[in-house]
């Protein structure tokens, strides 16, 4: 099964610069997105035959926003982590099948100086306590934008962005203790020490040229599932966003 989660930072926007053919091209059989910028009926995608569609909207207009496009139809698919303070902005979809549970996630940002992170600590704490609660029951695969590198080799310049928004002390603490609890960074699984690839550039400073980046999109899995894990990819060479997509190869 191959899944792929793209941050497209504005679905119409992404459109013009080639979504659907780099869509067809990937041929997942899901495919999630995040930063969708849309309210419902504001778009019409041409995608392949056979997929379906999951979307959940922000209720504040061109903002937020994820979806999910499958090829197999769930279960049954859950929109927002069933908190109030924290479904209003179409962060989270989950698609439930038999063998597994299938989120995508936006994870929100800290902002500048810092401002949001007491929501985004309670976020963490929350989201992560729903995400166990689904592998209590069976294994969870996770994707998206987290919003967090987690380590210093998963940024260009860890020194300068020290206390930044997506590289504090709080925000990192917080992936390694939810990694901690029984799951897998799938990018360090196969690729613990690589150096140098990152899936998000700011627009600012020729930063994508210059491969200044950040690697904050990931596929987070149950760690009961580790030797199902078959490959992991970064498509730096894929445009359209100021974030590339990412991809899992996962024998379930």
């Amino acid at each position: 099964m191959k899944a792929v989660s793209w941050n497209v930072n504005g679905l119409r926007a992404c459109v013009g610069k080639g979504f659907e053919e780099i869509f067809a091209q990937m041929d997942a059989d899901l495919f999630a997105l995040q930063e969708t910028k849309l309210q419902e009926g504001q778009i019409e995608l041409h995608l392949p035959e056979g997929y379906h569609q999951y979307w959940n909207y922000a209720e504040k207009k061109g903002y937020s926003g994820t979806a999910v496009f499958a090829k197999r139809e769930p279960l049954a698919v859950t929109r927002g982590i069933g908190m109030e303070e924290h479904d209003h902005e179409g962060r989270v979809i989950t698609l439930e099948y038999p063998e597994f549970y299938f989120v995508t996630c936006y994870t929100p940002n800290s902002q500048d100086g810092l401002k949001r992170l007491d929501y985004r600590m309670t976020w963490e704490d929350d989201f992560q306590a729903y995400i166990r609660g689904l592998d209590a029951k069976k294994p969870v695969i996770l994707c998206g934008d987290l919003n967090v590198a987690h380590e210093e080799i998963d940024l260009k310049n860890p020194k300068t962005n020290h206390k930044n928004a997506g590289f504090s002390d709080e925000e990192r603490a917080k992936m390694t203790q939810f990694l901690g609890s029984g799951f897998t960074d799938t990018w360090r699984y196969f690729y613990p020490d690589l150096e140098g690839v990152y899936s998000w550039w700011s627009y600012r400073f020729r930063a994508r040229e210059k491969n200044a980046g950040w690697r904050i999109d990931y596929f987070i899995t149950s760690k009961s599932i580790d030797e199902k894990l078959r490959a992991a990819k970064i498509h730096t060479e894929v445009f359209g966003s100021d974030h590339c997509p990412v991809e899992l190869e996962v024998d379930l």
